[in-house]
């Protein structure tokens, strides 16, 4: 098995037209075409298919050979067939190359980036799905940023920044030579401390947003428990009967109030666990989203 993390997904721009968006994200490869320049041949014309059952036909009829007539007829139906479906995905084809093109600054390609910025991508990304997968975020006990708008647009703009930084560490590579002559380190250094910097902000800037993760996993974890409690809650009057037949009324009483001490207890985790996730995303929101971009 690849020990190396996957790649990270196809990030499109979440403010797009959502029609747009899902052509483009249902085409991976063609977006990949467009990326490379490629450019769907206009100059092949799909109706040169009917030029033999055509000639056929011809043939048939000037030498009056009625054996040729019915291959040809069928040749014709095959190709006519034929040709609906090339006409068909070549049009399709030629649709979505053209709005891949039309929209090339619109998505991020995993191989856009670099490596280390791929895998800070994908970490990025990966906080995102636990955020949006928990149950607290379906619920709505943690959406005090918006989960659905904003953090689409945190990765966006995080895969942005990140394709900018990984186009300047190949320029830069080509750029400055791999042994410097003596005294001339100092002349480089401020290209390579700006590129340092960059990648600094934007690994905090992913660390803020795993950190949110982290918190929203942990009030998801008591939320179920939170659940779990609220059942047994229900069912209270039953345990309580259980403890007064079977032991003395004062330690009935005590039992009871271990009840729900525990239940309050519970209550309480999940109440802080959610308060966190809340400050969390308001960390988010406050130090990521306005830092200086150190490229700039």
């Amino acid at each position: 098995m690849d020990p190396r993390p996957l790649p990270p997904r196809l990030v499109i721009d979440p403010t797009l037209h959502p029609e747009i968006s899902v052509e483009l994200r249902s085409s991976p490869h063609i977006l990949r075409l467009a990326r490379s320049g490629v450019r769907v041949d206009t100059a092949k014309n799909p109706a040169l298919l009917f030029v033999i059952p055509a000639l056929l036909m011809v043939i048939a009829v000037a030498t009056s050979t009625p054996a040729l007539l019915v291959p040809g007829v069928g040749l014709g139906l095959i190709v006519l067939f034929r040709w609906m479906a090339l006409d068909g995905t070549y049009r399709s084809t030629r649709r979505r190359i053209r709005a891949a093109q039309v929209h090339a600054n619109r998505f991020i390609l995993p191989e856009d980036l670099d490596y280390p910025c791929q895998r800070l991508l994908r970490r990025a990304q990966n906080a995102v799905e636990a955020i949006m997968a928990s149950r607290v975020h379906r619920d709505g006990l943690i959406d005090t940023i918006d989960n659905r708008v904003s953090l689409p647009e945190e990765v966006w703009q995080i895969a942005q920044r990140l394709r900018k930084l990984s186009a300047m560490h190949a320029e830069h590579g080509k750029i400055v030579p791999r042994e410097l002559p003596p005294g001339m380190e100092d002349a480089f250094k401020p290209y390579t401390t700006a590129l340092d910097a960059a990648w600094t902000s934007l690994s905090h800037r992913v660390r803020h947003l795993e950190k949110y993760a982290k918190q929203v996993v942990k009030a998801d974890k008591v939320y179920h428990a939170h659940r779990r409690l609220e059942a047994l809650a229900a069912k209270t009057p039953e345990y309580q009967q259980l403890i007064a037949d079977t032991v003395r009324d004062e330690m009935a009483h005590e039992r009871i109030r271990e009840l729900a001490d525990q239940a309050a207890h519970v209550r309480k985790l999940f109440e802080e666990s959610i308060a966190q996730a809340r400050l969390a995303a308001g960390e988010l929101i406050r130090t990521p989203s306005r830092e200086q971009d150190p490229l700039t």
